[in-house]
């Protein structure tokens, strides 16, 4: 199994889309990656050699992937929610940032509908 940037690729996919699993790396990222490694994206993963793994780790090490980009994008929300813009208000109450509407829809930002409702009454029954 091929172990690059901190992620095991999945043995049975070819590489150009086993490279995906990175986070970071896309379909069209993958692609050049391995243009740049030299590497045919149609083999397997179970299929590469030593040498073709270390030639996609050197070109991987290039960009900003996992933890590193996490932090980065961590950063960006932090800071916008620092100097008070309005994507940085949206992003504090957990609402939509890009302008969707929120009358309806949304559930997925806001959150579960909690409505408070009346519930069941029990009766007192009087013993005499």
């Amino acid at each position: 199994m091929a172990r690059i940037a901190g992620v095991d690729l999945p043995r049975d996919k070819k590489v150009e889309y086993a490279l995906t699993y990175i986070f970071g790396v896309g379909h069209t990222t993958a692609k050049k990656i391995l243009e740049e490694a030299k590497v045919d994206g149609n083999i397997r993963v179970s299929d590469l050699s030593e040498k073709h793994v270390t030639a996609i780790r050197e070109s991987v090490g290039n960009l900003s992937i996992e933890g590193e980009l996490r932090t980065d994008r961590t950063m960006n929300i932090k800071r916008l929610m620092d100097i008070g813009s309005y994507r940085g208000l949206r992003h504090r109450r957990g609402l939509p940032v890009r302008g969707q509407r929120t009358k309806t829809n949304a559930r997925t930002r806001k959150g579960r509908k909690r409505t408070v409702g009346l519930g069941r009454k029990t009766s007192v029954s009087k013993k005499g």
